[in-house]
């Protein structure tokens, strides 16, 4: 991390983390005049938003971690229609297949999914713009968030006024030191890993799968391998020979460390589920933490610690698991910390 500028005024609110949750935060800290750092591991932000490229289609990026959101929020609902109005966001559908292994297919009506015409990292990037236009992001690992002599936070031994860990649970935890221990206390919630494999075709050939002989997507029933198919180029409106495949999380436990290694075996359970042959290529992205299990219902976490504030935002905060929930997450934790820092 570089030094921060020297001169008057208060530390920065550091937020960790640049997926949808830390950029709707510090989106909305810039907009009400808080000074801000955006630090993330990442080459691009984007977090489990973020896309994967095959080689045979190396101008666009499949979206291998969120696969889609939905709108319920009425906050959330203006964002989504401004995505739409400039062409960064498109209703792609409300029916998805259910397949399981020697079963006939069914189609499933549910709520209007949403994709991104340029993958769902464009959409992270968007809501970031404020603080790029800002070079308030910056790409670094951070190691620790600690307390100093003085009881001030710091951030790898940089001062903040507070700080946003805009991760899962477990990943927030290994950050904090000594003198932190309250907030660890409540940072328990345990997360599912998954494994996505991106796969391309030279054509299409799956449609039929579908009942209505349109294939978007299917959840995937009874199988040890497969949980979630999605048809990324009917996701994009490309139309491209894509499909992401996500494996159930108890085949994703026994390649943690070998990603790599289950594309075989989720290639095969995906051309038989498809009934298509074997893809052109394809890809393995590694999710160690994927999705919380249990329930939360609380919004965000914050915490006085000393003269500063330390929070957690994402989508293992609220209801349900959503795209949406993380936006939610880190705007209400935004407008929280603001009226603490007055």
């Amino acid at each position: 991390m570089s030094p921060l500028p020297a001169g008057p005024g208060p530390a920065p609110v550091v937020v960790i983390g640049a997926g949808l949750a830390g950029a709707a935060c510090a989106g909305e800290l810039v907009g009400a005049g808080v000074p801000v750092r955006v630090l993330d591991r990442g080459r691009r932000p984007g977090g489990r938003m973020s896309g994967k490229r095959l080689p045979g289609l190396a101008e666009r990026e499949a979206d291998v971690g969120a696969s889609y959101f939905t709108v319920t929020d009425d906050g959330f609902a203006e964002v989504a229609e401004d995505w739409r109005r400039r062409g960064l966001a498109r209703p792609w559908t409300d029916t998805f297949s259910v397949l399981a292994p020697g079963e006939p297919a069914s189609d499933k009506d549910g709520p209007t999914r949403w994709g991104g015409t340029e993958g769902l990292r464009a959409l992270v990037d968007d809501v970031l713009e404020p603080v790029i236009a800002g070079g308030a992001l910056e790409q670094h690992e951070v190691v620790s968030v600690s307390r100093g002599d003085d009881g001030g936070l710091l951030v790898d031994g940089e001062p903040a006024s507070a700080v946003v860990l805009a991760m899962p649970d477990p990943q927030a935890v290994r950050l904090l030191g000594p003198g932190l221990d309250d907030v660890a206390a409540v940072l328990t919630r345990e997360w599912e890993p998954v494994l996505a494999l991106a796969a391309r075709w030279e054509r299409r050939t799956w449609d039929t799968v579908s009942p209505s002989g349109t294939f978007h997507g299917a959840f995937v029933n009874d199988d040890h391998v497969l949980a979630w198919i999605a048809d990324d180029g009917r996701r994009r409106g490309d139309d491209a020979p894509v499909v992401v495949a996500h494996s159930t999380p108890e085949l994703a436990r026994q390649h943690l460390d070998d990603p790599a290694g289950a594309a075989p075996v989720m290639t095969m359970a995906l051309a038989s589920l498809l009934d298509a042959p074997d893809p052109t290529e394809a890809r393995v992205q590694r999710w160690t933490f994927a999705k919380p299990t249990g329930e939360r219902p609380e919004p965000f976490h914050l915490s006085a610690v000393g003269d500063g504030w330390v929070g957690v935002c994402g989508d293992g905060w609220g209801e349900t698991s959503k795209v949406e929930t993380a936006w939610r997450s880190g705007v209400d934790l935004a407008h929280a910390l603001v009226a603490e820092l007055g």
